[in-house]
């Protein structure tokens, strides 16, 4: 008799590989999903740390830095991570477009947008060009309210632009001044540009007359174009209207949504100026 062959078959072949397949999505799955949440957790770290050495550079200098640049229309052509600010005038150079890739170069647009000034400030780590970094490696951006105003029900405010880049603008007007450049919505929809931003009705994620300076990373999708990403592309139209909500999917109301975002409140600016003895 015939000793009967031992062996897989070509269907048991096809069932192991099937679930050898499996187990490697899932585990790559699972890998993936904790990078991502590391990336996550780091940028928002770093972005907690840029805080904090804005306001320092606040405390030592007095005021608010200006952004970094890099835009091939116009000079200064690039910062390399250094902050575009006028000694003379205290002003910020800067053409209002966040992103800075070119555009109408304008003194003194109402808000001051663009990347960290993360030279200025002492920042770590930075790109090649010397730009601050989040952990996808896409640069992280900063605005600065320009001009200054009475808050809601006082009185008091002589501001003179710029009222948050100048120390002696800052130093003359005490705690008087609000930011006037700067809201901070949970959505894009109904919101209004101007020199008075606004959100819609209900949609406000900080009082009006509140922010000085806003500090954010684009995330992992670094802003790219997306027609439907109507809140991420709020935050990098140039204009004073921020958009920060928890993360989105794509196909989510107002699009896929990845940014993290901080800012620096008034009250915090002048609690910083005052224990520095910058103000009164």
């Amino acid at each position: 008799m015939r000793r009967g062959q031992s062996g897989f078959s070509l269907v048991e072949l096809a069932v192991v590989m099937t679930i050898v397949a499996f187990l490697l999505a899932t585990t790559m799955y699972t890998l993936s999903a904790q990078t991502e949440q590391r990336n996550f957790q780091e940028t928002q770290r770093r972005l907690n740390d840029a805080r904090d050495l804005v306001l320092a550079f606040t405390m030592i200098n007095g005021r608010l830095p200006c952004p970094a640049r890099n835009a091939a229309t116009a000079a200064p052509a690039t910062t390399a991570g250094d902050e575009v600010w006028e000694a003379a005038t205290g002003e910020c150079r800067g053409d209002g477009v966040i992103d800075n890739l070119g555009g109408t170069i304008s003194v003194a647009p109402p808000v001051i947008g663009g990347f960290l000034p993360g030279r200025a400030i002492g920042y770590q780590p930075v790109d090649a060009s010397g730009f601050a970094i989040d952990a996808w490696g896409n640069r992280l951006r900063y605005a600065v309210s320009r001009t200054a105003t009475n808050p809601i029900g006082g009185a008091g405010c002589a501001a003179a632009a710029p009222g948050f880049t100048s120390a002696a603008n800052l130093k003359a007007n005490g705690i008087a001044c609000a930011p006037q450049n700067i809201v901070i919505c949970n959505t894009a929809a109904g919101s209004v540009a101007g020199a008075t931003p606004s959100c819609a009705a209900g949609a406000v994620a900080t009082n009006t007359l509140t922010i000085a300076a806003v500090i954010y990373s684009t995330g992992k999708n670094g802003a790219l174009a997306c027609g439907t990403c109507l809140d991420e592309a709020e935050n990098v139209d140039g204009d004073g209207v921020f958009v920060w909500h928890d993360p989105r999917p794509t196909g989510a109301v107002g699009g896929e949504y990845d940014d993290l975002m901080v800012w620096i409140p008034a009250g915090v600016l002048y609690t910083k100026l005052l224990s520095a003895g910058a103000l009164p």
